[in-house]
């Protein structure tokens, strides 16, 4: 496992980061309800196998359902042999408002002390927005209070989770974020519109969507009618791995690992294959140039909405 130093914070995290959505709630592809997840037991012994096996870098969220009870539990007492990042809750309501300056502190200084208190630690390595919006990443409650927060030692480093090219672009002009988690995978190749600066401001860069929602794995395929061009895409990255001697997961994973403005690269894990098969390819040497070039994006990357494939029932 090789490990980087995340931007300018001095935080040294592993290549491969542990993604803790689905050990804390159904998320996974084919995964509908709780009776379908690991229990908190083999949870528990995942994480501390992925310890094990080299990764100290775990993200989770207080939205991620069990994730940091889990979380807690399994580094109790080895605090210090792991970086933890958290983020907090959602911020806006169900009708799409922030609260007032008041209440924003009181729900930002709410959620941080149930991460903690979660997790069993009086401290977060990376503590991040979820679902930052520009209006979120440049709101003087919010950015006062994060910066508060980490004066106060709660976080070493404060940062954001990303989905537009504009928003990780203000997120790191900021001169306040110092970690941004953004989209980047085969697909949907836009955010390396910031790499450049990232690297200029000394902003850590952490990958997910990885193998997007499982797209870029053996579910891309047989998809309905509204994703066949999505489908015939794939299949031009399957061919290509194919043909080096890899299947589409190893090429999609290893080609964001090519990458090197990702200080890590985030891959969701609930199996012990999981475990072993981002390990080992983290592992090997870096892809093909040919692979690197043959990685073309979609082209029309705007209509690559997870969110919204769910909700009209094409992923059914």
């Amino acid at each position: 496992m090789r490990y980087n130093l995340l931007g300018n914070t001095g935080i040294s995290v592993s290549e491969i980061a542990f993604g803790g959505v689905e050990i804390g709630l159904p998320y996974g592809p084919g995964i509908r309800n709780e009776q379908e997840m690991l229990n908190e037991n083999e949870a528990v012994h995942l994480l501390r196998n992925a310890l094990d096996q080299g990764i100290n870098f775990f993200d989770t969220a207080r939205m991620y359902g069990k994730s940091e009870e889990l979380m807690g539990e399994a580094f109790r007492g080895i605090r210090g042999e792991v970086v933890l990042c958290s983020k907090c809750r959602h911020l806006r309501d169900a009708s799409g408002r922030l609260p007032d300056p008041e209440q924003l502190a009181v729900l930002i200084y709410q959620s941080l002390e149930e991460s903690l208190k979660a997790l069993r630690t009086d401290y977060l390595d990376v503590w991040m927005l979820h679902q930052a919006d520009l209006e979120i990443l440049q709101h003087e409650t919010v950015c006062r209070v994060f910066q508060d927060i980490q004066k106060k030692g709660w976080a070493r480093s404060i940062g954001a989770s990303t989905y537009s090219v504009s928003e990780s672009e203000r997120a790191i002009r900021s001169g306040i974020w110092q970690v941004v988690q953004l989209p980047f995978n085969l697909l949907d190749q836009r955010q390396s519109a910031v790499f450049g600066l990232a690297g200029d401001q000394g902003v850590g860069l952490v990958a997910r969507s990885v193998l997007l929602r499982g797209m870029l794995t053996r579910r891309g395929v047989h998809m309905q009618a509204p994703l066949a061009e999505i489908e015939r895409h794939i299949s031009k990255y399957r061919n290509l791995a194919a043909s080096h001697h890899m299947e589409l997961p190893e090429y999609a994973t290893r080609f964001v690992l090519a990458q090197p403005q990702f200080a890590a690269v985030l891959v969701g894990i609930d199996k012990q294959e999981y475990l072993d098969r981002a390990v080992e390819t983290a592992d090997m040497e870096l892809i093909a140039a040919s692979l690197l070039e043959g990685a073309i994006p979609f082209p029309d990357p705007e209509f690559i909405d997870i969110p919204y494939w769910d909700r009209m029932g094409w992923l059914e």
